[in-house]
């Protein structure tokens, strides 16, 4: 007989098995209601107040979806370990009691003491001083704090067979406050300022590039577009602004998770799907497994079973089901035939190693309002942002590419990528457009990835295209260079291979935006041969240091850095630096090996059907040279 599965034996499984090896993620602490983010269909869950009646505040509360969702914020609580430091009314240094955090969130703390002291009680008023570690809570709370708290509880407990004293403490104010304040002239003032400079800079630079235009017509041309093509995105990024909610639009939904060997993370992926504030008669989750190798369509049964039983007034046996494919068939097989199955008109693409925030589907359906948006994608941010200097690296780009660049094109309602981790469709026009892509090819060769910048495409013939920054999830991201370096690869092609087919029928599009995209097309391309150029022929042929280039990608790095600064409040800014000179001088040099094998259709990080055929044919060659090479190793 199986043993029912209960969320405790899943909390004991993400502890072993949801954090590979050096991955650094912060854990929210398990709730104990399994969805505690969907609206109460039995109205179970009320705000009483003494006398047993919901509070006319609390019912107002109710009613306003942004109001709880920074109350969430506010109250969600993520494990923790660091040393805290207590000091009661009055005591001297020394006097100073230590403990350990056990939880904490932006309103209190949960600290486990090293010895017992009779300092310390409930109402007590006492200074507390500790420093949050980098990935025990979200982006932007890594940092020192000292300030005021009151003890709000007292108890005890055991911990490896002896007692140990706790006590629960609420902060005066609530860090995001404590953090605005005390950092608001290092974020916002150091940050616009900065960033006027650069562009000033910047544009001073380009006035150089007219006055020596005559001398070397290209090079300069390419300056200077260059310069406006990035600048350009940063305005346009910067007037940007969200559809807001509307709290009386709510559509039907259906969220489709392609799965293929993603055992790590995939119940964390279905938990977040199903745990969102949206009416439950109007949402569904759909898990696709593409027969999995490894134990995913097994963790997939027990998440959707665990959820059927734990949360069954929430009709969560008709809003989640799990179907395995005959066959391997690759992501747009899995995602096409979600999509069959999905009865509500819009469809949500979630990738099988990506989290949605609570509110992220109510805020992404907005822009469906106009009748002619045909796809929105929403906002992804990195998961595992402080694994090490790689995950870092892409937490920076990954905001910019977001919030600067998608938001750019999202003025002119013309997204060219509707990116995997987060996006939702009009199911007929997926349906209308399955066939092609499924069966897309090119240059002979069958198109495997690069699928949201394909269906994006189609969309984009005939429909609007949309960003939603409110929308928001998170995902994991290559922590090793090698599969760094090998996705990287992977979306130079795809972008090489949809960019061309989107310039056949952009130019129909409003003029600016066409412009935008066809400088935004020639620029990479030609940057290898620019950078070539300045950093290699002119100092070798005239023995000029490139002083001007360098400082040029000085001040594009830095729009980069202070805009992530600007937005994000988070010391991880000065990583923008980073990935601009690693940009310049690691990945730029794979676009020229992108042109030339932009048709191949192998993954590299995945055992695609492509890539095992790959893989066939390479061992089938050594064999052939083992055979005419006697003695030769395999």
């Amino acid at each position: 007989m199986n043993k029912r599965p209960r969320m405790g034996d899943f909390t004991v499984w993400k502890k072993k098995k949801s954090k590979p090896a050096g991955e650094v993620l912060s854990v929210p602490r398990t709730d104990r209601r399994t969805l505690s983010n969907v609206p109460d269909p039995e109205q179970i869950r009320v705000t009483l107040d003494r006398r047993g009646t919901k509070s006319e505040a609390a019912a107002s509360a109710e009613r306003d979806a942004d109001y709880l969702n920074r109350i969430r914020m506010l109250s969600l609580r993520y494990m923790a370990d660091f040393d805290v430091f207590l000091a009661p009314n009055g005591a001297k240094r020394r006097a100073r009691v230590q403990g350990r955090a056990v939880d904490i969130s932006s309103t209190g703390l949960l600290v486990a003491l090293n010895a017992k002291t009779d300092q310390i009680r409930v109402g007590d008023r006492i200074w507390i001083r500790f420093r949050i570690p980098p990935g025990t809570m979200p982006e932007g709370f890594e940092s020192a704090v000292r300030m005021r708290a009151t003890v709000v509880r007292a108890f005890s407990r055991e911990e490896d067979g002896r007692e140990q004293a706790m006590l629960a403490f609420e902060f005066d104010k609530p860090l995001t406050a404590y953090f605005q304040r005390k950092r608001w002239g290092y974020s916002v003032y150091m940050a616009s300022g900065m960033l006027f400079v650069a562009f000033a800079f910047v544009m001073l630079m380009r006035a150089e590039s007219v006055i020596y235009f005559k001398y070397n017509m290209w090079l300069y041309l390419y300056s200077l577009t260059a310069a406006a093509f990035l600048l350009t995105r940063y305005l346009f990024g910067a007037f940007y602004r969200d559809v807001p909610v509307n709290p009386d639009y709510t559509p039907g939904v259906s969220i489709i998770i392609p799965c293929f060997n993603e055992e790590a993370w995939i119940h964390r992926t279905i938990l977040s799907c199903m745990n969102q504030d949206y009416p439950i008669d109007k949402l569904e989750v759909i898990v696709v497994d593409d027969r999995s190798t490894d134990g995913s369509a097994e963790r997939i049964r027990q998440v959707v079973e665990m959820v059927h039983q734990e949360a069954e007034r929430f009709a969560t046996r008709d809003r989640l089901k799990m179907h395995v494919l005959e066959q391997n068939g690759g992501k747009r097989v899995a995602l096409v035939k979600g999509v069959e199955m999905a009865k509500h008109d819009l469809v949500v693409f979630v990738d099988s190693d990506s989290f949605l925030e609570p509110t992220a589907i109510r805020h992404l359906v907005q822009p469906f309002q106009d009748p002619r948006m045909g796809g929105v994608a929403g906002r992804t941010d990195v998961e595992n942002k402080y694994t090490n200097s790689i995950t870092k690296l892409q937490t920076v780009r990954y905001y910019i590419a977001f919030r600067i660049m998608k938001a750019a094109e999202s003025w002119f309602d013309s997204v060219t990528c509707l990116s995997g981790p987060l996006s939702c469709y009009r199911k007929d026009l997926i349906l209308k457009h399955a066939d092609a892509w499924l069966e897309q090819k090119f240059l002979g060769q069958p198109a495997t990835f690069g699928d949201d910048r394909s269906m994006t495409n189609f969309i984009l013939k005939t429909h609007r295209t949309a960003y939603q920054d409110s929308a928001i999830c998170s995902t994991i991201v290559p922590s090793k260079m090698s599969v760094f370096l090998k996705q990287q690869m992977r979306w130079k092609r795809s972008w090489l291979r949809e960019s061309l087919r989107a310039g056949t029928f952009i130019w129909r599009k409003e003029p600016f935006m066409a412009l935008f995209f066809y400088i935004g097309l020639i620029v990479p391309i030609a940057a290898p041969i620019i950078v070539l150029y300045n950093l290699g022929y002119v100092p070798l042929a005239y023995g000029v240091f490139p002083g001007t280039f360098l400082t040029g990608l000085l001040m594009m790095a830095l729009l980069m850095s202070l805009a992530h600064l600007l937005f994000r409040k988070s010391r991880l800014w000065v990583f923008g630096f980073v990935f601009c000179l690693f940009y310049e001088f690691v990945l730029l040099w794979q676009m020229p090996v992108a042109w030339v094998t932009f048709w191949k259709s192998t993954w590299g990080t995945r055992e695609t059907p492509q890539d095992i055929e790959a893989k066939n044919r390479k061992a089938a060659r050594r064999r052939k040279v083992k055979e005419s090479k006697p003695g030769l190793p395999l």
